[in-house]
Parts: C-alpha cells; sequence; structure tokens
C-alpha cells in the first residue's frame, strides 16, 4: 500500500474541508449543541410532583401529613382545595398531578389507636410519572405512620445500596450513551458525502484514472474525518466530565482507545453509504436514516434491550452502538476495563473490519 499516495489524498480531502467552513464548523458546534441539548432534555428523574390537597381534617396531624410530603422535595403544594370539584380542574388543566385528601375523622382515628385512612388520586397519563409517584407516596405514608407509632417495627431492616450510580441520577447513565448516539450521526454524516461528492463534482473520473487503489483512498479520505471525529469526542468527554458532571471513573486511554475502534467503523460505513450513491442528498438522508434510528432504538441508550420482542433483540446484535454504548456505560459508571468490555470491544473492531473491506470492495467496482 503506497503511504505517499494515501498521504495525497487525505491532503486532498483536507484542503476541500479547510474550504467548506461551514461543514468544518457544524462538524464540532453540532456534537456540543446535541450533548447540551438532549443531557437536559433526556431525564428520567421524577420530581417537583404538582400536588393539591382538599383537607377536611384541618387538624395538626393533618398538616403534619401534608409537610411529610413537601419535606420530600418530590412533591411541590400547589394549592390548598375546598371541595371535590376543584380537584378535577385542576387535574384536567394539569395544573396538579397529584391530589391528597384527608378525611375528616383522620386525626380521631389516630389519637384513638383505629385504622386511618386518606385518599390519593394520581394522573396516570403519564404511565411512568404515576408508577414513580406512586412509589413516592408508598414510601412518604410508611414514614408518617412509623413517626406516628402507628405500625410495628419491623422484624427484618434492608438496607438499600445502589452501587455505580447512588445518586440515582438519570443524567449519569443518559449521558454516556449520548455520546455513542451523536458519535454515530456525526461518523455517518462526516464520509457520507465524500465519494458522493466526487461524483457530484466530476471529480471521480480524475481518481480513477490515478493509480490510487481503492483502499488508498478510502484511507486517504478517512483520515481527516477520523482527526475531526475523534475531537468531536475529547470534546464531548470533557462535556461531560466537567460541565455536565458525570463521573468517569475507568480508564481515559481505554476509552478513547475503543472510541477510535468505533470511529474507524462509523466512518466505514459512511464511506460505503457514499459508495453506494452518487448523489449527496440521498447519501446524507440515508446516512442519517441508517445511523440515528438504530442507535437510538436498538442500542440500549434510552430502551432496556432485555425488555424487547426478541426477534428485536436479535436486530440490536447488529447495531454497533450497542457495544459502544456497553463501554461508555461501563467506564464511566462502573469504571471498567478490558477484563469485562473484551467481546464489546471484538465485535466493534471485527464491524469496523468488515464494513471497511466492503467499501473497498464497491469503490473497487465502480473504479472497474
Amino acid at each position: 500500500m503506497g503511504l505517499l499516495r494515501i498521504k495525497a489524498m487525505a491532503q486532498k480531502e483536507w484542503i476541500q474541508i479547510r474550504r467548506d467552513r461551514l461543514s468544518l464548523a457544524l462538524a464540532f458546534l453540532l456534537p456540543v449543541i446535541l450533548l447540551i441539548i438532549y443531557a437536559y432534555a433526556i431525564t428520567f428523574d421524577v420530581d417537583e410532583i404538582l400536588m393539591v390537597v382538599y383537607d377536611q381534617d384541618k387538624s395538626s396531624m393533618s398538616r403534619e401529613l401534608q409537610a411529610e410530603f413537601t419535606r420530600s422535595n418530590y412533591f411541590t403544594l400547589v394549592a390548598s382545595l375546598d371541595s371535590y370539584e376543584q380537584i378535577d380542574r385542576y387535574m384536567d388543566s394539569e395544573k396538579a398531578r397529584v391530589a391528597l385528601i384527608i378525611p375528616t375523622d383522620f386525626s380521631k382515628r389516630i389519637r384513638t389507636a383505629r385504622p386511618a385512612s386518606a385518599e390519593v388520586i394520581v394522573d396516570g397519563s403519564n404511565s411512568n410519572t404515576a408508577t414513580i409517584a406512586l412509589g413516592y407516596i408508598t414510601s412518604i405514608v410508611e414514614q408518617f405512620s412509623q413517626r406516628q407509632g402507628l405500625s410495628p417495627a419491623p422484624v427484618i431492616e434492608v438496607r438499600s445500596r445502589v452501587w455505580y450510580n447512588p445518586e440515582l441520577k438519570s443524567r449519569n447513565f443518559v449521558i454516556p450513551g449520548l455520546i455513542a448516539l451523536i458519535m454515530s450521526v456525526i461518523a455517518s454524516i462526516l464520509t457520507s458525502l465524500t465519494v458522493a461528492r466526487e461524483w457530484d463534482r466530476g471529480t471521480m473520473e480524475q481518481l480513477i484514472s490515478t493509480p490510487v487503489k481503492p483502499a488508498e483512498l478510502i484511507i486517504g479520505k478517512l483520515i481527516p474525518y477520523f482527526l475531526i471525529g475523534f475531537a468531536d469526542t475529547v470534546l464531548c468527554v470533557l462535556i461531560s466530565t466537567f460541565l455536565l458532571r458525570v463521573p468517569l471513573r475507568g480508564s481515559v486511554s481505554f476509552l478513547f482507545a475503543v472510541s477510535a475502534i468505533f470511529l474507524v467503523g462509523g466512518l466505514s460505513f459512511g464511506a460505503l453509504i457514499s459508495t453506494a450513491s452518487k448523489n449527496q442528498v440521498l447519501a446524507s438522508q440515508f446516512g442519517m436514516l441508517t445511523s440515528f434510528l438504530p442507535s437510538f432504538l436498538f442500542s440500549g441508550f434510552v430502551f432496556s434491550i432485555s425488555n424487547m420482542p426478541a426477534p428485536l433483540q436479535a436486530v440490536t446484535y447488529a447495531v454497533p452502538a450497542r457495544y459502544f454504548v456497553s463501554v461508555l456505560k461501563g467506564v464511566f459508571l462502573k469504571g471498567t476495563g478490558m477484563r469485562f468490555l473484551a467481546l464489546e470491544v471484538a465485535l466493534l473492531s471485527l464491524y469496523g473490519a468488515v464494513v471497511f473491506l466492503l467499501a473497498c470492495k464497491k469503490l473497487r467496482k465502480r473504479i472497474e
């Protein structure tokens, strides 16, 4: 393989990139914009749930129960109501998600050691929020009952310990997946136009007449985009750790090494799309479609793969972002290394090699 020919192709591609300053700016700004927007927009944390209270008892005991909810920081008291009809108006207008109704004999029953009840109405239009809110309510009521001496001390005391993400912040496991999603899209978009542009500009015939081999042409074109993509990865990691405060517990060198392998596969896939299409618009659209949707739906970034139907679980094995997401979450949250992630690294390497060879083969056919 001629290193001089590869160097010449890389220099040619870099000159074209520098001339297209808008695309070069987008290559660096787009990952940052997407990371920050998605980091704040995609969250599974449920707090500050809007709540109304219809207190018919109006006693110190009922006020203590209300205070138990507001002290938890999960609920925000919006209003104290005087009738059931007001509850309907607040729930229908989505000014409240939870309504607490305390009956008139609430404190009397507690003082006489009889079972006391309170009614809770939860808006179930968002099932995820409703389920989490019900869990919060159950915990708060249990704490209130124990404080009032209404429930016996448990025979077995369970002390839970959450590993890897003790604060249960959704940002900590969403952002590593976001990096994989963003780099999948960026890698595909960067190179999906590289060969198609040559056909559109009429310069492909000149390249065909040169002694540059298909593999040399592909490598030469990928080198500048690889450097840009790797710089984007470093930028995303820095923003994630320093700005968004996501813990990075594993090896930084291992993280970047695997990122480089993933980039080679993503860029090669973009080159394959570019060689299969002579139209830049078609290449960019197909690149976005085949990179964003599979990475978003089938990588485990948002939706748990184990909860998918068996046929869709089989599809996820063909999505390289699945393995990159596993690596990123392992390195960021668990601090794991090559010992536990060797299979993911091997599959990413295999994917990159196969896609690169397919791109070379497809380009060889066009040159011939």
